[in-house]
C-alpha cells in the first residue's frame, strides 16, 4: 500500500524513536549528526616521508640515499593491488534492493517473493521479472557481479564511470550478519591487507576516523599494528600538506631546495657527533635522541627531493576534478553532503591509486536510514555509488587494478510499506534495523580483461561468485561459511580474496596463522578470482 509523508531533509540527523540518545562519535556518525570525516593512517612517525614509486630514483647524495631506510624512510610502495573499502556507518541495505543475494545455487537461484520484501522489493519489481519500460531484467549483470537493475549502487557507479568501463569489473557478495547499530563489529580489513604486502610510498593506510581502524567499524584484534594509526585527511589541502616541501622549494628549484636541507643535515650530524653531554640520559637514550633529529633533517630533504613541483592536489587532478574530470567543478565544489563526501573520495583515492598509501577506508556517515521515507536509502545510497564508481574509474583512468570492498554494521529490513515518491521510486520502506539481511561485497577492477571468476562450469562460478548463501526468505543462512556468523572470519576472507587475486593464497596460512577458514580446500571455495596479477604490480605512469 502507498504511504504519504512529510519531506524532511535527508542529511539531518536521525532520531530515531527505538535508539538510545547517541552518546558515542560511531553512533552520531551513523545517525548523521557526524559527517564522517577522512583521515589518513601512517605507518607511524618514521614513515610520513617517503617516495613516489612513479618519480625517477632519488637525487639525494648517494651517502644519503643509503641512510633513509635506517630512518624508516621508505624508497618505493610494495607495487600490490589499490584497496579501498567504504564503510557505511549505521546499516546500510545491501542484499537484495542492491546486490544479488540467492539461495544455495547462487544470485541467480532467487529468493521467494516474501524475501525480496523484507529486503526492500515489491513482488513487481523482484528479479526474475523485467522492467515494463526499460525492457531489461531486473537481474542486471553489467558490472560482473548481480546487482537489482534499480539498484541505487549501481546506478551511482555507472554515472561515475565512462561506458564500456565495466566490461573489466567483476566482483563477488559474502552473505554474512554483523550486529546492529554498533561500532564494534570488528568489520576493517586494512590492518590485514598490509600484512599482506599492501604499502605506500607516503603512508602505508588510509582512514576516515581517528580511530585504531581509521573507520567506523573497529579491526579485528589479532590484527592490531600499533603503528598504524590515524592522520587527518578530510579535504584535498590535507592530501598536499602530507608532503609539504615548505617555502624553500617556492624560492628556489627543486634540486638547490634539496642541497640546502642536505646542508642542514650534515651540519646538524657533525654537531650530534659530540660525546654524550646531557647527564640525564643513558649513552643509548642519547644516541636514540640524536638519531630522531638527524632522521628529521634527513626527512625533509627527502620530501624536498622527491615531491617539489609535483601535483598531489587531488582538486586540481584533471582526472579528478573538471570538464573532463569524474566530477564537474560544480559536484566538486559545491556545498552540502554530496561536495564533502565526493572531496573526501577523490583525497584517499588520489593517495591509494597514486601509490601514496597502500591502502584506505572512505567511511559514509547516516546510513541508519530506517523508520522513514525509502527516499532517503535510495538519495544516501546513490551518493556512496558515486563514490564507489569514482574509485573505479579513477582506477581505469590511471590503468592500476583496484580492489573495492563495502560493508556496513548491521542491515535492516522492509514492512512492505511502498513509498512512491520520485526518490522512492515504488519501493519498499526501511521500517527496521535487521542484521540476519546483511551481507558485504567486493568489485574488482583489471585494467587488462574481467577478472575471472574461479569455475569450471556455471554452477561452480556461481557459487564462487556468492561465497554463503541466504534461505528463501532473505535471511544469511550461518552455516553456510565461516564469514557468515563471524566478523572476524568475514575480515579473513575477503584478506584471503585479496591475496588470491595476486597468486598468493597459499602464503596466508603463514601470514595469519590462526585465520580460521579451514584447510586449503575450503579456503578455495571462499575465494572467488583467479589471479590478476603475479606478486606485485608495475609503477602506474
Amino acid at each position: 500500500m502507498a504511504k504519504k509523508r512529510n519531506v524532511r531533509d535527508f542529511d539531518a540527523p536521525q532520531l530515531h524513536g527505538d535508539h538510545p540518545r547517541p552518546v558515542t562519535r560511531r553512533q552520531f556518525v551513523a545517525q548523521g549528526f557526524l559527517s564522517g570525516a577522512a583521515y589518513t593512517v601512517g605507518g607511524g612517525l618514521a614513515g610520513l616521508i617517503a617516495s613516489n614509486p612513479r618519480l625517477a630514483e632519488a637525487a639525494l647524495s648517494g651517502d644519503l640515499d643509503s641512510q633513509l631506510g635506517g630512518c624508516g624512510i621508505a624508497t618505493s610502495g610494495a607495487g600490490k593491488i589499490p584497496f579501498i573499502c567504504f564503510d557505511l556507518a549505521g546499516g546500510a541495505n545491501i542484499a537484495g534492493s542492491n546486490v544479488l543475494i540467492g539461495q544455495e545455487g547462487g544470485q541467480q537461484d532467487f529468493l521467494a517473493t516474501n524475501g525480496y520484501s523484507r529486503q526492500g522489493l515489491p513482488g513487481n519489481m523482484i528479479p526474475g521479472l523485467t522492467d515494463p519500460v526499460l525492457q531489461l531484467p531486473y537481474a542486471n549483470f553489467d558490472l560482473g557481479l548481480g546487482f537489482h537493475l534499480d539498484s541505487a549502487f549501481r546506478r551511482g557507479i555507472m554515472q561515475s564511470i565512462t561506458p564500456g568501463r565495466e566490461t573489466n569489473i567483476n566482483g563477488a557478495v559474502i552473505p554474512a550478519r554483523s550486529d546492529n547499530d554498533t561500532g564494534n563489529n570488528p568489520h576493517n580489513p586494512m590492518y590485514g591487507i598490509a600484512r599482506a604486502g599492501a604499502d605506500g610510498s607516503i603512508l602505508t593506510l588510509a582512514g576516515s576516523e581517528n580511530t585504531d581502524s581509521g573507520g567506523n567499524s573497529a579491526m579485528p584484534a589479532a590484527l592490531m599494528d600499533p603503528e598504524l594509526r590515524p592522520t587527518k585527511v578530510d579535504r584535498p589541502s590535507d592530501v598536499v600538506n602530507l608532503v609539504d616541501t615548505g617555502d624553500l622549494a617556492a624560492i628556489l628549484s627543486p634540486r638547490d631546495a634539496t642541497a640546502v636541507m642536505e646542508s642542514i643535515y650534515r651540519l646538524t650530524d657533525s654537531k650530534m657527533a659530540n660525546p654524550n653531554v646531557n647527564t640525564m640520559l643513558t649513552p643509548a637514550e642519547d644516541l636514540a635522541a640524536k638519531r630522531l633529529v638527524e632522521c628529521g633533517y634527513l626527512k625533509s630533504a627527502d620530501i624536498a627531493d622527491r615531491f617539489a613541483g609535483v601535483p598531489v592536489d587531488p582538486a586540481v587532478d584533471p582526472e579528478i576534478v573538471g570538464p573532463a574530470g569524474i566530477f564537474t567543478d560544480a559536484e566538486f565544489n559545491g556545498g552540502g553532503r554530496d561536495g564533502s563526501e565526493f572531496r573526501k573520495t577523490a583525497a584517499v583515492m588520489k593517495l591509494v591509486m597514486n601509490g601514496y598509501a597502500g591502502a584506505g577506508t572512505i567511511e559514509m556517515g547516516g546510513y541508519d536510514y530506517h523508520g522513514g521515507a525509502r527516499a532517503e536509502g535510495e538519495v544516501k545510497d546513490f551518493r556512496a555509488g558515486r563514490c564507489m564508481g569514482a574509485c573505479l574509474e579513477y582506477a581505469a583512468r590511471l590503468g592500476v587494478p583496484l580492489m573495492m570492498y563495502v560493508f556496513s554494521d548491521g542491515s535492516l529490513s522492509s514492512n512492505g510499506t511502498i513509498d512512491n515518491s520520485i526518490d522512492g521510486r515504488g519501493k519498499g520502506e526501511w521500517s527496521s534495523d535487521n542484521s540476519s539481511t546483511a551481507g558485504a561485497f567486493f568489485l574488482v577492477y583489471n585494467p587488462t580483461r574481467r577478472p575471472t571468476i574461479i569455475g569450471a562450469t556455471p554452477q561452480e562460478i556461481a557459487n564462487h561468485q556468492q561465497i554463503g548463501y541466504m534461505s528463501s526468505d532473505g535471511s544469511v543462512q550461518r552455516a553456510a561459511t565461516p564469514a557468515a556468523n563471524n566478523v572476524n572470519l568475514l575480515v579473513n576472507t575477503v584478506i584471503l580474496n585479496y591475496m588470491a587475486l595476486h597468486g598468493e593464497q597459499g602464503q596466508f596460512g603463514t601470514l595469519f596463522p590462526n585465520h580460521g577458514l579451514g584447510n586449503a580446500a575450503l579456503q578455495n571455495s571462499l575465494t572467488a578470482f583467479t589471479p590478476i596479477v603475479s606478486g606485485t604490480i608495475a609503477n602506474p605512469v
